[in-house]
């Protein structure tokens, strides 16, 4: 007689759940050694640098960053975070220059491509958002900067779905995505977040400030 291994199960259906997960988030490893090379000159006005933050740029919490799309005039602010990680939620391949930053800083690149439709067409996708949901929770990759191109909609979903998780009632939630996404907020993103189920994710640790009030 034929005895099932509950584990033999078990185990399979894990190696399947990472297995889609690969699928969802493309993980690309810019760099393993920091290059030391001259990187290029920071804007200087008399005897100051100017730092630019990127567009829509904010702390999320200790160790967590959002902004719009940066481009190379930012360059030397975001150096000023010494980020492990950036958290990328468009479908368009990175562009060449920010690689390129990103090889010289040692910064890992987390692609999640989450098309950027307009209402009524929106779709937005819950299981890769809750894979970038666990790269977000991972504190080894903090430092970290979430963005998309405008840092409203997209961005703005994660970390409304971040929020739910530091347990934000859903009126704090939308008062915080609207701030960022103005005249531009989506019904069908703030729908999205009031209907994101939490409870497989409540499992994963968390340690950050907005939690220890």
């Amino acid at each position: 007689m034929k005895v099932d291994n509950p584990s033999k199960h078990k185990i399979q259906q894990q190696e399947e759940e990472e297995e889609e997960a690969e699928q969802m988030c493309r993980t690309i490893e810019v760099a393993s050694v920091v290059d030391l090379s001259p990187q290029p000159a920071p804007v200087v006005t008399g005897d100051e640098v100017t730092l630019i933050p990127p567009l829509n740029f904010s702390m999320v919490d200790n160790g967590i960053f959002r902004s719009g799309f940066p481009d190379s005039a930012n360059f030397s602010f975001l150096q000023t975070l010494r980020l492990r990680s950036i958290i990328y939620l468009c479908p368009e391949p990175y562009p060449e220059a920010n690689t390129e930053f990103l090889k010289s800083n040692g910064i890992k690149l987390f692609q999640f491509a989450i098309e950027g439709h307009k209402e009524p067409f929106v779709n937005i996708p819950e299981d890769m958002i809750r894979e970038a949901l666990k790269v977000l929770l991972d504190v080894r990759n903090h430092p970290v900067l979430i963005h998309c191109k405008r840092g409203k909609h997209r961005t703005g979903c994660l970390v409304g779905c971040l929020r739910k998780l530091q347990k934000w009632c859903l009126s704090s939630v939308f008062d915080e995505y609207q701030r960022f996404a103005a005249a531009k907020a989506r019904v069908s993103d703030q729908r999205f977040m009031e209907l994101f189920d939490i409870s497989s994710l409540k499992h994963l640790p968390m340690s950050f400030s907005c939690l220890k009030r």
